[in-house]
Formats: structure tokens, C-alpha cells, sequence
């Protein structure tokens, strides 16, 4: 018998961290396989349904033939210009659909690319923490270095930017900024995008703002984008999803905007990997993109709902949190006497409520868990009241 081939993992997957959500799935499936009464609230993934409207769309576009064919790779210009058309009118920004606009499979997939475009080995990118998992993942993959901007409750969670050293900025090519945040739902305003623009230009640095949360806000406090600031334009690129925005988790369709040169090297890698979004979603995106502002109202009043439900329930358990001004997460420190993954599976043993470790997040997140807001407030308040009992 011939000896069989060896196989080996790659550097760059061996060096992997566990990805987070893949292992909050399998706490998941454990706790549901022992007959538990779980209640998830673990993962960002909203259970509302997607609007009647879409759904309407996407079942008479996927009768039609032309779009089962292979798409454009830039996305549909009737698309692109959908986008345009909202950006104008959400953010009063201009954009051309045709060079500073680029559909996505899904805002993560433009995120997990942008560095292979844009980043050599050795070369540094800067990484908030707490964060999205996939910024340092996709740093990793191109060969590049994360440099790590820590995001502490002391500075409203957002990045102190005069704190990176001199050696890491000459060379750093890109950064990452996030809000909403994810995951300690901060929001950012004109001061700190105004600094960001500035620190970018001066550096020589790309910026890709990911603004997947946008749209869910509260109090009719709306958050800002990046690309409303003088200049922004010439330093970056906002990731945009309409996965949150309008239940559209498993659609699979995003959006970059911002500068041309950015999208177009974004561009160059996602011709060679993919083959465009599915036109019959596109034009789903397109009705999406036209949803009057009344339905996302009930979406976003949901919502609310949820967090003054699950933030006056922790509050009244001593936990330390901030009311959430967007975003379908809240983020508390964990009790005295916990990490953040003891508290986690303290909560998940003896209480079946699911919630996601700070740490996962990155280093800083130590000592914080997430709650997210995306089962029924009769569930949220049956998670509080079995995590009483238990504190």
C-alpha cells in the first residue's frame, strides 16, 4: 500500500486564532443536543423576518432568465446607483456609481479582501480591540502585521490615535475603524472622523470604515458616515451591508463606497476570486435600498424596545453598562470574580442563556461580555430573570 500523502495546514491557517462565532456555534449545539432551553443571545444575527417587499422582489427577479448568468463583477450599475441614490440621501454624499461604488457578497467579504490588495508582507495594519475577528484574520492572510489600537471605556471605546508609535506608522498602509462599534456599541462624531481623516493623510494611510450598524439607531439619533467629513473621500472607503439594516443576513449582499483607487484594487482581487453577487439578489438589494424609512422605524423601535428591556434588567443586577445609543448589542462588564469566558459558561450551564466572551473580541475586551438583542423581548426578559437566580 502506497504511503499516503502528507498533509499540512498552511502557516497562515495554523496560525489562526479559533474563530469565535464557529465556537459559540458548537456551544450551541452542545447545550441544544443536552435538551436545553437555550436562549441565544450570542451572535448578531437578527431574527426579524426580511420585508414582505423584498422577498417580493427576489421571487419575481429569479423568474427571469437574464439573471441566471454570470453577473458583472462590479454589480449591476442599477445597483450602484441605488446605493448612490440612498448615500444622497441618508448622508447628502455624491458618489459616481461607476468608479466609487462596488457591491460586495456581503460587507465581510469586502473586509476579508481589502488587504490583499493593498498589503505586502511585513507591512503594518491597524486593528481596533475590541473588534470584528476578521480584521486581524484578513491582515493575517495577505502577510501583513496587526498593530493593535486598544478601544477603552476611558475613551468612549474609540482609538487613540497620537498613541501609535512613530515605527508602526511608517509602516502602516491601512487601519480599520468600526461605528456603530462592534461589539461595545460606541458611536463616533464629527471630531474623532475629522482626526481620522487628518491622521490618515498625514500618514499615508488607507482607511475602511465599517459601517455595517448604521442603521440601527435609537432615540432618532443618527449616526454620522465617514465619508460626510471634508476629505474623507481621498483617504478611504465605507463597508456598508444590508444584512442588519433589513434582516438580509443570509442574502448575502454589501456595498464599499469611497475613494475610486481603493474599490478599484478591492476591485482587482474580487475578479479573480469571485464572480459577482446573483443579479435576482441585486435586484432584492435594489428594493431594499427604496424601503421607506416607516418600516425601518418598526425595525429599529423593536429593537429599542429590546435593549430598555435588557439594559434596565442588567442594570438592576448591578451590572455596568452604558444604554446603547445604536447597534443591537450591549456590552457590560462582567461580574466580580469572573473572566469573561467563566461568566460565559457560568450563564450557559446554569442559566441556558448563550452570550458571547469580551475577549473573543481581542485582548481588551477582557472582562466584558456581549449581550445581542436578537430574540423576542419575552425571551430577553425570561434571560434576565434566570440570570438573576444565578448572580
Amino acid at each position: 500500500m502506497k504511503k499516503p500523502v502528507s498533509i499540512e495546514l498552511a502557516r497562515r491557517v495554523k496560525n489562526l486564532p479559533p474563530y469565535l462565532f464557529a465556537a459559540i456555534d458548537k456551544m450551541k449545539q452542545e447545550a441544544v443536543g443536552k435538551g436545553v432551553d437555550l436562549i441565544d443571545l450570542s451572535i448578531g444575527d437578527p431574527d426579524i423576518p426580511t420585508p414582505k417587499h423584498i422577498v417580493q422582489r427576489m421571487k419575481k427577479a429569479v423568474e427571469n432568465p437574464a439573471h441566471h448568468r454570470y453577473p458583472s463583477y462590479e454589480g449591476l450599475i442599477s445597483f450602484r446607483q441605488a446605493v448612490a441614490a440612498w448615500y444622497k440621501r441618508r448622508f447628502r454624499v455624491s458618489l459616481d456609481p461607476k468608479t466609487e461604488v462596488l457591491s460586495l457578497i456581503g460587507s465581510k467579504e469586502g473586509i476579508g479582501h481589502i488587504p490583499l490588495a493593498f498589503i505586502n508582507p511585513g507591512d503594518v495594519v491597524l486593528v481596533p480591540s475590541p473588534g470584528y475577528p476578521v480584521y486581524p484574520v484578513a491582515t493575517l492572510f495577505a502577510g501583513g502585521k496587526s498593530h493593535i489600537l486598544p478601544l477603552t471605556e476611558k475613551n468612549g471605546f474609540l482609538p487613540d490615535l497620537k498613541a501609535v508609535p512613530k515605527d508602526v506608522l511608517r509602516k502602516a498602509k491601512l487601519m480599520f475603524i468600526n461605528y456603530p462599534n462592534n461589539p461595545t456599541s460606541a458611536t463616533a462624531g464629527k471630531d474623532f472622523y475629522r482626526d481620522v481623516v487628518e491622521f490618515a493623510a498625514k500618514n499615508d494611510i488607507i482607511v475602511c470604515h465599517d459601517a455595517a450598524y448604521s442603521e440601527i439607531y435609537y432615540d432618532n439619533k443618527k449616526p454620522l458616515s465617514f465619508l460626510q467629513i471634508p476629505g474623507a473621500k481621498d483617504v478611504g472607503i465605507e463597508f456598508h451591508s444590508l444584512s442588519k439594516t433589513y434582516n438580509m443576513t443570509g442574502w448575502r449582499i454589501g456595498f464599499a463606497a469611497g475613494n475610486a483607487r481603493v474599490l478599484s484594487g478591492l476591485g482587482k482581487i474580487k475578479t479573480n476570486l469571485d464572480s459577482g453577487i446573483f443579479q435576482a439578489v441585486q435586484e432584492a438589494g435594489i428594493e431594499a435600498l427604496n424601503t421607506k424609512d416607516s418600516v425601518l422605524k418598526k425595525i429599529r423601535d423593536t429593537y429599542q424596545e429590546r435593549r430598555d428591556i435588557l439594559y434596565s434588567g442588567l442594570k438592576g443586577l448591578g451590572f455596568e453598562l452604558e444604554k446603547p445609543k445604536a447597534s443591537f448589542y450591549l456590552w457590560t462588564k462582567t461580574p466580580k470574580g469572573f473572566t469573561s469566558s467563566d461568566f460565559v459558561s457560568h450563564v450557559l450551564n446554569n442559566a441556558g442563556v448563550l452570550i458571547t466572551p469580551g475577549n473573543g473580541f481581542g485582548a481588551p475586551g477582557e472582562g466584558y461580555v456581549r449581550f445581542a438583542l436578537t430574540v423576542p423581548a419575552k425571551r430577553i426578559r425570561e434571560a434576565v430573570a434566570r440570570i438573576r437566580k444565578i448572580i
